[in-house]
């Protein structure tokens, strides 16, 4: 039997490995996996605020680069070897769980017995040993996060990872040790998720710090409108592990050195040559008209100026109901639309369509509108096209007061390359926040791949999460691109078969995969009511299993499979479709972990695809969509088939539910950013639009016209959504499929008390057609795609009463008769 194979970092490791060649010992190797390659600037540590910004850190000692431990070797933490290195035995890398403290009581991930954080770790600094306080630098009670389970019970939910203890344990290992060492260096994850507090433009009563993490620049000074951009007036001052400093005295007569709405960047002398860079903690940061270059701004309003929230986060919904959204393009004029705008214009009628979850998209800075904002440049600033940020923020206090919980649409899967703006060679250097060399560039999107194991790397991310749910108050995360992170391959030419060697083999990343349990642990620990969703296509086990018990933390995974078998059945003929085919591929998703479904999503409304009404229905939607004038055949089956796809995807495929903006009335037209022409690096040639906005809005108008078929597609989801919220069918514990009927083309099944069915069938029409159910009595239709109001035919009598008999049908105990009209699909519930 082959020795058990697992991966680290997308480097492959088979059983126990062997010496590296160029004198370099497995055990030093084994130190640069669990700290990222231990550059000294990446040591763990913790950076003091105040104006003095002394560092009391576990620091490199001497030219070794020595790592001093407070007290001999400390729980998890390996000893350091005579060379400078962090030394650990090979033994260690198999499931080192490292005490058996914690107790995981069920699947919920309730943990007991954990014990508290390390919130007093000790560390090391001239003097000898300094107490970290329990409160942050902002003087705020330092809250818990709960501490790591033993890991194991993803076995028991799954028995097949038993074959990938090796992987799975060392990666619940490393988590651990990162735990352990960030309670121990940084004062647990509380303070360490502050990074903000610490990095970037701070202010205090006597004046401003900036600190900068930059270790491969050789000068570095901070320059702006407050000294005239003169580079040597304000020259900054770095520590042996790449931190500049400066601070900045009250002017005076007291009031800040920098004003509020002043431009700053920060001026250095890199290996690359001198370099202009906006903060990299920047919390404001925008385009002058005519300028190319985005410049930071300081952003500290009056008191009096900053917005402050009135309303209460609403508790997280048992069933999720996300309307995907984007600021920019959320007006029906043909213009970038604002925050405000989308506040008073666009809340409302989210809340009006039933929805309880708005997922907004390009919140993050990113210097080119056409990216959708996913090529971030500025993390913590939110983007300035649509306004300020206290315009987001009575956005988000809005949405509150209208029970709507807001999710933030955050990409930390990779980070724009444009160096004029963002992270991209910000110190001069290819490996500052990113890997180096081709794995630190994203072939296909044109981005860099963040360095997950690199200790200021995890800061950063982290204090981003953070900064998102403490300073706006978002109630979550849509995690963009996790299959990207997760793997070295990014998931590109690859096919997921679901063999477990796939998830658990050489090119995993588990430097990422730690990062994201590391995250989840974060966000859950101290926003209990916080939801994380992760975009992950390869259906990675454990994805959506707590950390506690093994697995990566997430609440719910996007079921993104759905959205590409919709495709797939609307490329074909109607007779061709497989009613199992399509029950599979609703159905088919990992015991205990949730689900976040949808027919389609922004990727099919972008220019160069097809919404799923355009699939249908193509170029009559712009002849034939008025109600005085004569439909045709392609309009008839395309609404009633985008009614019954979008039902029996929420009904079956999952225990959330999303829609992009728009295409709950089957938008007629795709999204297209402004753009001039360009010429790609293998030198193709892509014509632009003449910088228009035309397809960069939502033509809202059209759903809420009553003389256009758009107003019965859009009443249609709006009922829809409303029948979820009253009965709560998505997360029903109760779920059976009781008919795939091929020939017939006849789906029925239950969910929670409602029976649904659905006819497929092109021309056939079924009288006293038999359904099975669960529960006796006398069911009434509660919805139904064939009503006037929905753009139907009125086939179906809503008055009409369904009784019960006791005849098995279809392994049900009990069973009533329905007309099931051709295209339709009917909803029905117990009057009991």
């Amino acid at each position: 039997m082959a020795a058990p194979a697992f991966a680290v970092s997308g480097a492959g490791l088979v059983g126990a490995p062997a010496p590296r060649s160029g004198g370099a010992d497995w055990r030093r190797r084994g130190a640069e996996l669990l700290f990222g390659r231990n550059k000294p600037p990446c040591f763990p540590r913790a950076v003091r605020a105040g104006g003095s910004g002394r560092r009391v850190a576990v620091r490199a000692g001497g030219a070794s680069g020595e790592v001093m431990i407070p007290d001999g070797e400390s729980d998890g933490v390996p000893p350091s070897s005579n060379d400078g290195s962090v030394q650990f035995e090979s033994d260690d890398l198999e499931v080192p769980f490292i005490d058996d403290d914690s107790v995981i009581e069920d699947a919920g991930g309730d943990t007991t017995g954990s014990s508290e954080p390390n919130l007093a770790a000790e560390e090391a600094d001239a003097e000898g040993m300094t107490k970290i306080d329990q409160e942050s630098s902002t003087g705020e009670k330092l809250r818990d996060v709960p501490q790591p389970g033993n890991g194991e019970q993803i076995y028991e939910i799954d028995p097949m990872l038993r074959d990938f203890k090796y992987h799975l344990g060392y990666r619940y290992s490393l988590y651990r040790r990162l735990r352990s060492d960030i309670d121990q260096y940084e004062g647990g994850m509380d303070a360490f998720s502050r990074g903000y507090d610490k990095f970037g433009f701070n202010r205090s009563a006597e004046g401003i710090t900036y600190r900068e993490w930059a270790p491969g620049a050789h000068s570095a000074a901070l320059v702006g409108d407050f000294n005239n951009w003169d580079p040597n007036a304000d020259r900054m001052s770095k520590d042996d592990l790449g931190v500049w400093e400066i601070f900045l005295p009250n002017n005076a007569d007291g009031l800040s050195p920098i004003p509020h709405g002043s431009r700053v960047k920060v001026r250095m002398e890199t290996p690359s040559g001198i370099k202009d860079s906006i903060p990299a903690w920047i919390k404001y940061s925008v385009q002058a008209p005519g300028d190319i270059p985005y410049n930071g701004i300081y952003y500290d309003p009056p008191e009096e100026e900053k917005y402050v929230f009135k309303h209460p986060q609403p508790k997280r919904p048992k069933s999720l109901r996300i309307y995907e959204t984007h600021v920019g393009m959320s007006s029906p004029e043909p213009k970038i639309n604002t925050y405000a705008n989308f506040r008073d214009e666009v809340l409302p009628r989210i809340k009006r369509l039933g929805y309880n979850a708005v997922q907004i998209m390009a919140i993050q800075e990113h210097s080119y509108y056409g990216s959708f904002g996913y090529h971030v440049t500025n993390f913590f600033a939110p983007s300035s096209r649509f306004g300020t940020p206290e315009d987001l923020k009575s956005l988000i206090d809005r949405a509150h007061e209208l029970g709507l919980v807001v999710l933030m649409d955050v990409v930390h899967s990779h980070a724009s390359s444009n160096t004029l703006d963002g992270l991209n060679g910000f110190d001069g250097t290819d490996t500052h926040y990113f890997h180096g060399g081709s794995r630190g560039h994203h072939w296909m999107w044109d981005s860099r791949v963040f360095d997950y194991g690199n200790w200021e790397v995890i800061r950063f991310l982290l204090s981003n999460a953070r900064w998102w749910l403490e300073e706006y108050k978002f109630d979550g995360f849509r995690f963009d691109g996790v299959t990207s992170m997760m793997y070295t391959h990014h998931g590109l030419q690859v096919v997921f078969t679901g063999n477990y060697n796939e998830y658990f083999g050489f090119a995993t990343d588990v430097d990422a995969v730690v990062y994201l349990m590391l995250v989840n642990d974060l966000i859950h620990g101290l926003y209990p009511e916080a939801i994380t969703i992760g975009e992950d296509v390869s259906g990675m086990p454990t994805f959506a299993l707590p950390v506690q018990v093994g697995g990566v933390g997430f609440d719910y995974r996007l079921h993104m499979a759905v959205a590409d078998k919709w495709i797939e059945l609307l490329k074909g003929s109607d007779e061709a479709w497989k009613m199992g085919d399509i029950v599979h591929t609703l159905t088919n998703r990992r015991w205990l972990e949730k689900c976040v479904t949808y027919a389609e999503s922004h990727d099919q409304a972008l220019v160069g695809d097809k919404t799923i009404a355009f699939w249908l229905m193509d170029k009559d939607m712009y002849d034939f969509m008025a109600l005085d004038r004569p439909s045709t055949p392609n309009i008839d089956r395309g609404i009633a088939l985008h009614k019954m796809i979008r039902l029996i995807t929420m009904g079956l495929g999952g225990e959330g539910y999303l829609n992009f903006m728009g295409n709950e009335f089957g938008h007629p037209e795709w999204i297209d950013f402004p753009r001039g022409p360009q010429v790609l690096p293998t030198g193709k040639f892509i014509p632009g639009n003449n910088n228009s906005y035309d397809k960069c809005r939502r033509r809202f108008d059209l759903g809420d016209a009553e003389y256009l078929r758009y107003h019965g597609m859009q009443q249609f989801d709006q009922a829809m959504q409303h029948l979820e919220g009253k009965y709560g069918f998505m997360t029903s514990d109760h779920q059976y499929v009781s008919r795939k009927h091929e020939e017939d083309k006849v789906i029925v099944f239950e969910k929670g008390d409602l029976v649904f069915v659905f006819n497929f069938h092109c021309s056939n029409s079924y009288f006293d057609y038999r359904v099975g159910c669960l529960n006796p009595g006398m069911y009434k239709v509660v919805l139904d795609s064939d009503a006037g109001i929905f753009g139907g035919f009125g086939r179906i009598h809503h008055t009409a009463e369904h009784f019960t008999s006791d005849c098995q049908h279809d392994n049900r105990p009990h069973s009533f008769s329905v007309y099931t009209p051709s295209r339709t699909c009917v909803v029905y519930a117990p009057m009991n």
